[in-house]
């Protein structure tokens, strides 16, 4: 009786672990806005900025984030381009509108830092 139970046990252990790897060998773990996300990723990378180097923006501040260093900076959005504020003062909320100087770029070009200027 034992080994009859043992026998079943293994046999479910090996079809789950063989319909979980299979999935992860198609990809199918992932979620329909995992991949979507991963999509808008991938399309950024493969776009030029929608800004230069210096270039002087308004935008409007979507949330806010903390870098590694602990500072607080302001994320914005620039045609969907991320901009990450530097600098900036603790009286901004999400919604205000403020002008940044865009100062450089992320490794692959899919993010910029900017600095704040001035509340608009």
């Amino acid at each position: 009786m034992l080994g009859v139970t043992s026998l079943l046990l293994g046999m479910i252990v090996i079809v789950l672990f063989g319909s979980w790897l299979l999935k992860r060998v198609r990809g199918g773990t992932q979620s329909a806005a995992q991949e979507a996300s991963y999509e808008r990723h991938r399309e950024a990378q493969e776009r030029e900025p929608p800004v230069d180097l210096g270039d002087v923006r308004q935008v409007a501040v979507q949330e806010f984030t903390d870098h590694h260093s602990g500072q607080r900076q302001a994320v914005c959005k620039i045609e969907g381009f991320v901009v990450f504020v530097e600098e900036i003062p603790t009286s901004l909320d999400v919604g205000d509108v403020i002008e940044v100087k865009i100062l450089s770029f992320n490794r692959g070009h899919t993010s910029a830092t900017a600095t704040f200027l001035e509340s608009a």
